[in-house]
C-alpha cells in the first residue's frame, strides 16, 4: 500500500510538472513594461498614458489569442529613477517596452533598450535625442519636437494669429529646447516676427514675472509656450495678474492642464495647442475610447491617454504581422518588431493618427491637429 501510494504521488508530481511546462511553452502572454511620472509635477502625463494603455490591454486580452501583461513603474520624471525602474522591469521579465513617458527619462531608458535590444515604443517622449539614444530600438508614436515646433509656426502664420510673437521656453529640458529651436527656425523662414525670447530652468520655474514683462514690453500679441502645463499655468496666472491678454499657443505638453489640481481653468480659456488627439472627435473609435475612459476613471482622456492606447494596439498589430511568440527572448522579439515597424508594408491607424509609418530612426510620420480650450474643454480647430 505504501509503495502504491508513493508511485501515485510521484505520478501526480510528474503530471503537474508536465502541465506546468506545457503552460509556459504554449503561453502567448507578452510582458510589456513602461516607466512614467505617476507622482510629482508631471504625474498627469504618466497616469494618463498608463490608463490608456491599460484599457487597450484589457480590450486585447478579451479577444483571446495574443495576451499582454502590463507593468508600469513610477520615475517621477527623473532620468536616474527611470533607469533604475527600467532595470527592475528587465528583471521582472519585460519583453517589450513603452519606454518612458517624458523625454529626459526616456533618453536614459532608450540607452538601456538599445544595449538589451528591447523594442520600445514611447507614447509621448518626443525629443529626437530619445530615438538617437535608442540606436534603432526606441520608436515614437508621438510626432517629434522639430515637427511640433515647425508645425506650430506654420499654423500661427497661416491662420494669421499674430503679428508679434514672444517665446518662453525651458532651457534645461530637451523637450522644450527642441521645439523652441525648430519653431524659431521655421518662424524666420516664414517671416513670422519673434520679438521676445526668454527662458527658465528648474531653479527658476516658480516666478515668471520677468519673462511675461519682457513679452509685454516687446508688444507681443501671442506667446508661444513649448513646455509642460505646470509652468504654463503660472505664466497664465502672471499675465492675468498684470492685465496682459495675449493669445497663447502651446504644444502637446499643455494637454492635461484642465485636470491640474488647484488650477483655475478660466485662465486657460482660449489657449491653443497642437495635439494629435481630439476627445470631441465624432469617429466611432474615439467615441468608444472616450466613453470607456470616462466610465473607468471619471474624466475625459487627454492626448497622453490616447497615445498609450495606440502604443499597445500598434504593438499588437505588429506582433500579429511578424508572428512573434511570447516564448521568444526580448532580443528576438525586438528584432522582429524593428523590422515590422520599418517595413514599407506596415502602417497603423489609431486614435492619434491614420496611416502612421516609421523610419529606421524610429520617428513616426503623422499630422498634428489644432485644439482650443473653450468653456473648460478641448475643442478641435480647423
Amino acid at each position: 500500500m505504501k509503495k502504491k501510494l508513493a508511485w501515485l504521488m510521484l505520478a501526480a508530481m510528474v503530471v503537474t510538472v508536465l502541465l506546468s511546462g506545457c503552460g509556459t511553452k504554449n503561453s502567448n502572454t507578452f510582458k510589456i513594461g513602461m516607466t512614467g511620472p505617476l507622482t510629482g509635477g508631471a504625474a498627469q502625463y504618466g497616469i494618463a498614458a498608463q490608463r490608456g494603455a491599460q484599457i487597450a490591454v484589457e480590450e486585447i486580452n478579451a479577444k483571446g489569442g495574443i495576451q499582454f501583461e502590463l507593468k508600469v513603474e513610477d520615475d517621477t520624471h527623473d532620468a536616474e529613477k527611470a533607469a533604475n525602474a527600467y532595470n527592475a522591469l528587465i528583471d521582472w521579465g519585460m519583453q517589450i517596452s513603452l519606454g518612458s513617458v517624458t523625454s529626459t527619462p526616456c533618453e536614459a531608458t532608450a540607452r538601456i533598450a538599445a544595449a538589451e535590444k528591447i523594442f520600445a515604443l514611447t507614447p509621448s517622449a518626443s525629443s529626437t535625442s530619445v530615438t538617437k539614444a535608442g540606436g534603432g530600438y526606441q520608436f515614437q508614436i508621438c510626432f517629434s519636437d522639430p515637427n511640433q515646433g515647425s508645425a506650430s509656426a506654420v499654423y500661427i502664420k497661416n491662420k494669421g494669429l499674430a503679428t508679434k510673437v514672444a517665446i518662453i521656453y525651458k532651457n534645461d529640458d530637451v523637450y522644450s529646447t527642441g521645439i523652441y529651436e525648430s519653431f524659431k527656425t521655421k518662424a524666420a523662414e516664414l517671416g513670422l516676427s519673434v520679438v521676445s525670447e526668454t527662458s527658465f530652468n528648474d531653479d527658476t520655474d516658480t516666478d515668471f514675472s520677468v519673462q511675461v514683462a519682457a513679452a509685454r514690453t516687446a508688444g507681443a500679441d501671442l506667446i508661444f509656450l513649448p513646455m509642460y502645463y505646470e509652468p504654463a499655468s503660472l505664466i497664465f496666472a502672471e499675465c492675468n495678474k498684470i492685465g496682459y491678454t495675449p493669445k497663447f499657443f502651446g504644444v502637446d505638453g499643455m494637454d492635461g492642464i484642465l485636470t491640474m489640481k488647484g488650477f483655475d481653468t478660466k485662465l486657460a480659456e482660449g489657449v491653443m495647442l497642437l495635439t494629435p488627439f481630439a476627445a470631441d472627435a465624432s469617429d466611432a473609435k474615439t467615441k468608444s475610447f472616450v466613453q470607456k475612459y470616462q466610465e473607468k476613471y471619471g474624466e475625459i482622456p487627454i492626448q497622453f491617454a490616447a497615445d498609450g492606447y495606440d502604443c499597445i494596439y500598434a504593438i499588437y498589430e505588429a506582433l500579429q504581422k511578424c508572428d512573434a511568440k511570447a516564448s521568444m527572448t526580448a532580443a528576438e522579439i525586438g528584432a522582429l518588431l524593428k523590422d515590422t515597424f520599418t517595413s514599407s508594408s506596415f502602417s497603423f491607424s489609431g486614435l492619434t493618427g491614420s496611416g502612421m509609418t516609421w523610419n529606421a530612426a524610429g520617428e513616426v510620420t503623422k499630422d498634428p491637429k489644432g485644439m482650443e480650450i473653450k468653456n473648460g474643454a478641448y475643442v478641435g480647430l480647423d
